[in-house]
């Protein structure tokens, strides 16, 4: 158990630990506002866009075997990103970690079933195993914070090796699971990853560059002509990655599209938050870990009573007032100004959406797998968990393309001056920068406010399940 937990506990870690340390790591090697949100989207596009084949490698390969694969890959991009040089290698291990944890992560669950027998001691494992999920989350915002300020940006990343190690020396105690017939959807994989990465870097470009730049153009002509073809390969291959099947189903394509609003929004949350509070505000890479806490309590309070009111009423009942609060907590963000306080906007504001969001993720997840029999169990859950990582690139790159567009809109280049006005001790400069970055980031909230509306939306129209009692264990979806 200590094993399959340490394994999870590194790849949830790894979901919020970077967030921490990005402006220091912007700081030291020079990395522009665009190229920022890079670091923390390259991994979740390699998560979100090989979590199914990862499953699916497990299946066929041995899940023993693939978790062992997929630690190994984790420990040692986890090492190229700590003594990363520049932006460009840091991207590159940030995308090997995403590729890791790919592999690692289906298997880690799939190995409780295979080690562990059915009954109290699976429920016993089932009930740790998701205890590292909301573990995960919250020690990663404290402990980049401690681990920033007191050592180096680069512990966030070197903290995985020793975990990793430790895991791999475990792993002889773990079961191998049975192994099933058939074969990788690698031109699946190819073209939708392909397809996802070549949009992202299409909004990105686009943002910083113009809508009519060429290569921003190309970019999306490539996106929408990969993506078609993979569409056209799920529908026909004896073995998709993706199986369409699944979407005919009107509650689970409306829980994956809600799940991938929810994830876009989410990640605004926490990278522009970041931003805010260490740029603006000037707290501490460690205070800024701990002024997170309220999101923590308030997620895992409200998703314990989630899950105890879905037996008395509808999924969308539950999701959509979560949904609501959490879109009321991003507009509550969006009134933020340079000299905004803790205590009275920030805190509150991040508890609320906290709790709307810990409303709302139990009940999609449910729904997400409703009346799914069989191996589609485990893709319909995987699919959730890669909605919500395809969701969240997606995401930052539109909220990070109007946060930079309506801060230099209303001063030219203000992350560069506002760095600028640092260094020469310019005050003057370092204030106006502060006021048009702060606009910036009340813009993205507000569009990240909207995102959760369009969920709540879908919500009230697609998902229509009734009452269920929730199964045990965890869910495919993590927050973070």
């Amino acid at each position: 158990m200590f094993v399959i937990a340490a394994a999870q506990l590194m790849v949830i870690l790894d979901g919020t630990i970077t967030n921490i340390a990005l402006p220091s790591i912007q700081t030291d090697l020079d990395v522009s506002d665009a190229n920022l949100a890079w670091i923390v989207n390259s991994y979740a596009l390699a998560f979100g866009g090989l979590l199914l084949l990862g499953g699916r490698a497990g299946d066929l390969f041995g899940r023993r075997r693939m978790f062992q694969l997929g630690i190994v890959v984790f420990t040692l991009a986890s090492l190229l990103g700590g003594l990363a040089p520049n932006e460009g290698l840091l991207i590159g291990a940030r995308i090997l970690q995403g590729v890791g944890a790919a592999v690692a992560a289906p298997s880690a669950l799939s190995l409780v079933a295979t080690t562990f027998p059915e009954g109290k001691p699976r429920n016993k494992a089932m009930g740790v195993y998701a205890a590292m999920t909301g573990i995960g989350a919250t020690a990663g915002l404290l402990l980049g914070g401690i681990l920033t300020d007191a050592l180096d940006w680069r512990w966030v990343f070197f903290v995985n090796v020793p975990i990793g190690l430790a895991v791999l020396a475990g792993t002889k105690t773990l079961d191998e699971a049975e192994r099933h017939r058939g074969r990788l959807d690698i031109p699946g994989t190819v073209t939708g990853t392909g397809g996802l990465i070549a949009l992202v870097y299409g909004i990105t470009r686009g943002g910083e560059h113009g809508w009519t730049d060429g290569l921003t153009l190309v970019s999306f002509g490539a996106s929408v002509v990969l993506l078609t073809v993979f569409l056209f390969i799920q529908g026909r291959a004896a073995h998709p990655m993706m199986p369409l099947r699944l979407f005919k189903d009107r509650n689970r394509s409306g829980s994956y599209a809600t799940i991938l609003f929810i994830g876009a929004g989410m990640m605004a949350t926490f990278y522009f938050l970041t931003l805010y509070m260490q740029l603006i505000l000037g707290y501490s890479p460690v205070k800024t870990g701990f002024a997170y806490l309220p999101f923590s309590i308030g997620v895992g309070v409200a998703a314990t009573v989630s899950s105890k009111l879905l037996t008395r009423l509808a999924p969308r009942l539950i999701a959509g007032p979560g949904l609501l609060m959490a879109a009321a907590g991003m507009f509550w963000f969006a009134q933020l100004t340079p000299d905004s306080s803790y205590t009275a906007h920030l805190m509150p504001a991040m508890f609320v959406t906290a709790v709307g969001l810990g409303v709302s993720f139990v009940p999609i997840t449910l729904s997400g797998v409703s009346a799914v029999q069989g191996q589609d169990t485990r893709i319909a859950s995987a699919l959730l968990n890669t909605a919500q990582q395809i969701g969240g690139a997606l995401g930052l790159a539109v909220l990070s393309t109007v946060s930079n567009s309506a801060a230099n809109d209303k001063l030219p280049d203000a992350a560069a001056s506002f760095y600028q006005g640092l260094a020469v001790k310019d005050f003057g400069l370092v204030a106006r920068a502060s006021d048009a970055l702060t606009h910036g980031y009340s813009m993205a909230f507000a569009a990240a406010g909207a995102l959760f509306v369009f969920g709540l939306v879908l919500t009230a129209i697609a998902v229509n399940t009734g009452k269920q009692q929730p199964s045990e264990g965890p869910s495919a979806i993590h927050m973070g």
